[in-house]
């Protein structure tokens, strides 16, 4: 490489490299006038760094398989095949005590019966 293209480079990376510290703060104009924030403390309507809720974690909310189960059990069912947890509803499938298929159709979050098939 030649000296002047060496100096120009060293040249363009001294300048980027001071020109890093003015990037991270921010002017904002208000009430209060002129004033310049840090990065960390920018205006509220400032999102880049929020990220959604993380999804709630353990079991989902309402009546268990468990519970499904024994309202079924007082609707007549004897034997249970199987339950299915649907978003607002929970149908558990079996038989009755002749062995007729059966199904029981439950509201997911109160237990609630919604309909006897």
């Amino acid at each position: 490489m030649t000296k002047p293209l060496r100096l120009s480079l060293a040249l363009a990376a001294c300048l980027v490299a001071a020109s890093a510290p003015a990037l991270s703060q921010t002017l904002e104009l208000g009430t209060n006038g002129l004033r310049v924030l840090p990065d960390d403390r920018r205006g509220p309507d400032y999102d880049r760094d929020r990220r959604p809720p993380p999804p709630p974690r353990g079991p989902p909310p309402g009546i268990s398989e468990r519970e499904a189960a024994r309202i079924a059990r007082s609707e007549g069912m004897r034997e249970i095949d199987d339950v299915f947890r649907q978003r607002r509803t929970v149908r558990v499938e079996g038989a009755d005590r002749r062995g007729y298929d059966m199904t029981v159709i439950l509201d997911a979050r109160t237990g609630d019966v919604i309909d006897v098939r």
